[in-house]
């Protein structure tokens, strides 16, 4: 009886072995964290084609928004941990438990890849009276609660962004909420809104064409793609201390994962980054390329973490200390 249990205990791991060796013997499923548009969304559907042939299935790409990306996080953690369910998504998680949109953040997958990160900028629409950052921050002074900036929500670029400048300067202004940055650049473009915070990709075109303009980049120096938009820090040096600071695009799978299925995915999003036609839209969109995997992922995830959740606990909007989550403050 003893050797029947062991016999069949045994063709069961041999069979879940040789299920996963095939791995992957279906289609997988993209869970986009943004809506349509967004800077999100471009990465991952630029992705996505080299992922394919590297796999040889498909990524049926889906756009999961709503939450500052809690939805399509949970969507995901309620699958099985089979490795055919992928979230792709941004940096607001990192947020999300300080903020109480959840009790799930990045620590709680596996992260398969961090693709690349952006550079924030603050634009405006073009006949806004301010180009400049001290021309918008007098104008917002002279005319408190007039000016609307847009907001994709708490957790979101725009939120990390402003309580860095609500940290230097305190700005009297209306928030508008959006759907992600795609929806409130569009806002933007057509004057429902008169600033908006957003990574440099997802704007850079629309700068190029006269849509909207830039009036500063966050960062510390001047980026090659805008050499005549000034960096924050010349108006508001104090900015230093939270930078370089970006959104980030990462790829990840939900815990107990099988080792298979994800060294598999980690090695076809590790050769896709260095496709021509990935590395030049990263390029032209000014996102710079990271391909972080395995240990050094979770690093960088352990780091942006600590930085963003004490920001936003400062700030004044966070629901809960870093301190109850275990994060540590930065060094």
């Amino acid at each position: 009886m003893k050797k029947t249990t062991i016999t069949l205990l045994a063709a069961l791991s041999l069979s879940s072995t040789a299920s996963f060796a095939e791995y992957p013997s279906k289609d997988l499923q993209g869970v986009i964290m943004w809506g349509a548009g967004g800077s999100t969304d471009t990465v991952m559907r630029s992705i996505a084609p080299h992922v394919e042939d590297a796999l040889g299935k498909d990524i049926i790409l889906t756009n999961k928004s709503g939450g500052v990306g809690a939805i399509s996080m949970k969507y995901v953690n309620k699958k099985k941990a089979d490795g055919y369910t992928l979230l792709m998504g941004a940096e607001n998680p990192q947020m999300h438990k300080v903020l109480g949109l959840s009790n799930l953040d990045y620590s709680d997958m596996i992260p398969i890849s961090i693709l690349a990160r952006g550079t924030p900028m603050i634009m405006a629409r073009n006949d806004a009276p301010y180009d400049t950052m001290q021309e918008f921050i007098d104008y917002a002074k002279a005319n408190p609660g007039k000016v609307k900036i847009g907001s994709t929500g708490k957790g979101g670029l725009t939120s990390i962004v402003l309580a860095m400048l609500e940290s230097q300067v305190k700005l009297d202004y209306i928030s508008i909420p959006y759907k992600g940055d795609g929806p409130a650049l569009t806002a933007l473009q057509g004057g429902a809104i008169d600033v908006m915070p957003a990574v440099l990709g997802a704007a850079i075109e629309q700068i190029k064409a006269g849509r909207m303009k830039a009036i500063t980049t966050v960062d510390v120096e001047r980026n090659d793609l805008l050499p005549d938009v000034a960096p924050i820090t010349d108006t508001l040096p104090g900015m230093k201390s939270y930078l370089p600071w970006g959104p980030f695009f990462g790829v990840f799978v939900k815990k107990g994962t099988p080792d298979e299925a994800v060294q598999k995915l980690s090695a076809a999003f590790q050769k896709a980054p260095f496709q021509p036609d990935f590395v030049n839209l990263m390029q032209k969109r000014g996102f710079t390329i990271m391909n972080y995997t395995g240990d050094e992922a979770r690093y960088f995830l352990d780091a942006y973490r600590s930085t963003s959740s004490w920001l936003v606990y400062n700030a004044g909007f966070s629901k809960f200390s870093p301190e109850k989550f275990d994060i540590k403050k930065p060094q």
